[in-house]
């Protein structure tokens, strides 16, 4: 009988003990600034001549806050030239504010957010400060804009995302009645492997229309990947069509070190009776190689190479030396 109150003594404390580690952790809404500042020092040659110049090409400043686990929201000012590399009078845009709201496999968007014609390859890129992902850099569509979007994860390999954009970019208000719908899905075959296809359009009688595709291997040392994209009636305007391929590659050294290398080849459609394309002035190739340096979390420096080869007859060659740098805290 002595052994009664030692065993109810017992049982009270495995009780408190199962009761304590059952209790939900309570949230607490938090939020937090930042900053992602991209700088570089480069200098050009071509047909014997040689450009230098600094440049800081952006500046992102702002603030992201959870007012719970399902609900986040972010607002960014970009800080940039708005002709990318054009007169160098750096300009603030609003370049994302929205909310988010996540809820097991569903993710929302509502704002100026992200858009997601090329967010998959920009990430497994990962080089945005020393250049932009192919769609982008060569002006396919804009990187934000005022919309909607819808993220599902149906199974653990695959998920699609719908959105609806504005469709001028995070640059200009609305300027025409037209909106851009967008549709893409996203495969996860095997462990390692990506592919997404994605479709977009904006219009009225002549419709400017996108198609993007993206395959890709990583592991934890090795990502390398290629896309095809395409779009017709670039601006709206009949006949404007534009495509091209991209290849990259990037590979971990150790903690501190990587490698890259890419190789862009953009082209334009000619029009009837038109030999060359007609953006034939910005067609060409573009290769690029380059090693990242990261002393310390949140600081990058790459030294990289890069040949411009264009498709305009009797236009020269153009070799670039780069030292890039980003800063994010």
């Amino acid at each position: 009988m002595k052994k009664l109150p030692l065993l109810l003594l017992l049982a009270l404390g495995m009780n408190t003990t199962v009761f304590s580690q059952e209790k939900p952790e309570e949230f607490k809404p938090n939020g937090k600034p930042f900053a992602l500042i991209f700088t570089n020092f480069h200098t050009a040659s071509s047909d014997g001549e040689t450009f230098t110049e600094f440049e800081n090409t952006r500046a992102y400043l702002g603030y992201e806050y959870n007012f719970s686990k399902e609900l986040y929201a972010k607002i960014v000012f970009d800080v940039g030239d708005p002709n990318d590399g054009g007169n160098l009078q750096l300009t603030a845009f609003l370049k994302n504010a929205y909310v988010q709201y996540k809820k097991e496999k569903l993710n929302a968007y509502f704002g100026m957010i992200a858009t997601t014609q090329f967010k998959a390859s920009e990430k497994l890129w990962g080089n945005r400060y020393m250049m932009k992902s192919f769609q982008d850099e060569y002006k396919f569509n804009a990187s934000a804009d005022l919309g909607v979007t819808f993220e599902y994860e149906f199974a653990d390999f695959i998920s699609a995302d719908f959105s609806v954009f504005n469709g001028e970019g995070y640059k200009n208000v609305q300027s025409d009645k037209y909106v851009r719908p967008a549709l893409g899905v996203s495969l996860t075959p095997v462990k390692g492997l990506f592919a997404r296809a994605y479709v977009d359009q904006m219009g009225g009688d002549v419709k400017q229309q996108s198609l993007a595709t993206l395959l890709a291997y990583s592991n934890k040392k090795l990502v390398v990947a290629g896309e095809y994209n395409y779009q017709t009636n670039y601006k709206m305007i009949d006949g404007q069509d534009m495509y091209g391929t991209s290849f990259y590659a990037t590979y971990q050294l150790e903690d501190k070190w990587e490698v890259y290398a890419r190789y862009d080849d953009l082209n334009s459609k000619a029009f009837d009776g038109e030999q060359d394309g007609w953006n034939v002035g910005k067609d060409g190739q573009l290769m690029l190689a380059g090693i990242e340096y990261a002393p310390v979390k949140g600081i990058k420096f790459s030294p990289n190479v890069r040949f411009w080869n264009p498709d305009l007859e009797g236009a020269k060659n153009t070799t670039f030396l780069f030292l890039s740098a980003e800063v994010k805290f």
